[in-house]
């Protein structure tokens, strides 16, 4: 299979993170797939954004799911941007989508969205939390899902074959060749995060993964073995 690039809520090493600008720029750049992250606000709209709090990102503060979407609309999101919708994002931009739920009350307003706008196949689908990837496994078997973890052991290969996911999103820093062989004769594909580095980057092909997700559109071009 291909080795994808995947920009990291966009590429946000250059751009404001998660936002129009920064998702646009991926797509010019030609990352293979573009990282966003979705939680709902108050009043059940699919908003882009990392943090449970608009605090660390725009000029506001308070929870997302306290703020409707118009309030969350006048917020700064970094030179000017405005926070999105995950519609907007899949209007913006040609490239697939990796759709990353932080709160998972969110899994079945984007399997909502997905249906009706005939995205199954461009989206996939993943999250930290297990019940999220099952949930979406069992509302929309035909799309790809991935479960997501920063601290694992071998265990973690268990958990997204019982949540049915196809995907494991993994912290390079923790990752071992062993769990990737061990997850690739499950039938599970492998990618890492977060690869800013032409030397992590070498870790990543030498474990053979099938993919990265990086901060840095250019790290699409670093050779694969180096000079």
């Amino acid at each position: 299979m291909t080795f994808l690039t995947i920009g990291h809520r966009g590429v946000m090493g250059v751009e404001p993170e998660n936002t129009l600008r920064s998702f646009v720029r991926a797509d010019r750049e030609g990352l293979d797939v573009i990282e966003l992250d979705l939680h709902l606000s108050k009043d059940g709209a699919l908003v882009v954004m990392h943090d449970a709090e608009v605090d660390r990102t725009t000029d506001g503060s308070g929870r997302i799911r306290d703020l409707t979407l118009a309030e969350l609309r006048e917020l700064d999101a970094g030179q000017g941007e405005r926070i999105p919708v995950f519609e907007e994002v899949v209007d913006a931009v040609k490239a697939p989508i990796q759709a990353e739920i932080k709160d998972a009350a969110a899994a079945r307003a984007l399997a909502d969205v997905l249906t009706e706008r005939g995205l199954t196949d461009r989206v996939e689908v993943i999250s930290f939390h297990d019940e999220a990837v099952a949930e979406m496994a069992t509302l929309l078997p035909d799309v790809r899902t991935g479960l997501v973890a920063s601290r694992y052991g071998l265990d973690v290969i268990d958990r997204a074959l019982a949540a049915e996911a196809g995907l494991l999103a993994l912290n390079i820093r923790r990752l071992t060749l062993e769990l990737v062989d061990r997850a690739h004769a499950a039938g599970l594909r492998v990618t890492a995060w977060t690869v800013n580095t032409p030397e992590h980057l070498q870790v990543a092909h030498g474990m053979d993964l099938d993919g990265i997700t990086t901060d840095y559109p250019e790290l699409k071009n670093t050779p694969r073995d180096p000079a």
